[in-house]
């Protein structure tokens, strides 16, 4: 079985948008579509409703890029208790209250038992300072945290024999 990689919507974003002429930008996007090409393969990956919503919004033309690139992954329930976690993680962490819905997808990732969360959202979600009080917020209610990651570290070692 392939580790479980809950994809966040930034991702798709970075995937399916036009080359940014801004540098750091387009080094993000060449390695997402790098990481879409060469290693989604070997993990099994999921949305959710909250990526649809976020994926749906803005421009018509983006926005039927990144549905369309999302919708063979399967959706993962964004459950009652995804829902408490979220707000604990709010109430709970210097999260701001703006980020609910960041707090959502580290939330729904983790009630659903995901190995990865994979964002360039490094604000909200990929941010070290940030990092140990969610995954404590998470233990102290029943849940182990998945790795919250760039494409740049999720990298699949293979042998090669």
């Amino acid at each position: 079985m392939n580790p479980k990689v809950y994809i966040e919507t930034t991702i798709i974003s970075y995937l399916t948008a036009w080359r940014s002429p801004q540098l750091v930008m387009a080094a993000k996007q060449e390695a997402t579509r790098n990481w879409w090409d060469d290693e989604r393969h070997h993990f099994d990956l999921f949305i959710s409703e909250a990526v649809i919503q976020e994926a749906s919004a803005g421009g018509p033309d983006a926005a039927r890029r990144r549905l369309d690139a999302i919708q063979e992954l399967p959706e993962l329930p964004i459950t009652i208790e995804a829902r408490l976690l979220a707000q604990e993680l709010i109430e709970q962490t210097p999260l701001p209250a703006k980020a609910g819905i960041d707090a959502l997808h580290v939330a729904t990732a983790t009630v659903n038992g995901m190995d990865y969360l994979l964002t360039w959202n490094c604000r909200h979600i990929a941010n070290a300072t940030l990092r140990n009080s969610m995954a404590e917020v998470c233990r102290l209610a029943g849940y182990e945290m998945p790795v919250i990651c760039t494409p740049l570290e999720l990298i699949q070692e293979h042998d090669h024999d």
